[in-house]
């Protein structure tokens, strides 16, 4: 079975950080860009950061630039997401995922976690 397994999320207090991981589990990722979205409820999912495969150029949404980084660990299987300077608009469910295309839409999107829960209070 592949998944993508999330893990890092909870409370913190605005200004604090947090690192989130997805480890891809079933089969490696390594060829694939692998992206980061949130939702808050209510709200739509929305593209936070994408790291390429091949170059391992990156990419963020405006709402996060200069705060959050995305990396990757080919060894490891693994995405991060270092959350920095956190605020009380950042608290979603965050999701990773992974395309074979380099892209924000979600749509094209091929494999996704379970999400983990951010909470971010003032």
């Amino acid at each position: 079975q592949v998944e993508l397994v999330e893990s890092g999320g909870g409370s913190v207090q605005a200004g604090d950080s947090l690192r989130l991981s997805c480890t891809g589990v079933g089969r490696t990722f390594s060829t694939f860009q692998m992206g980061w979205f949130r939702q808050a409820p209510g709200g739509e999912r929305e593209f936070v950061a994408l790291i390429a495969w091949y170059d391992g150029n990156t990419y963020y949404g405006d709402s996060v630039k200069g705060r959050f980084t995305i990396s990757r660990s080919d060894a490891e299987n693994t995405v991060y997401l270092q959350m920095n300077s956190l605020k009380p608009e950042d608290t979603a469910v965050y999701y990773c995922a992974a395309t074979r295309r380099l892209t924000q839409n979600p749509l094209a999107y091929d494999y996704w976690g379970q999400g983990t829960h951010v909470t971010v209070s003032s």
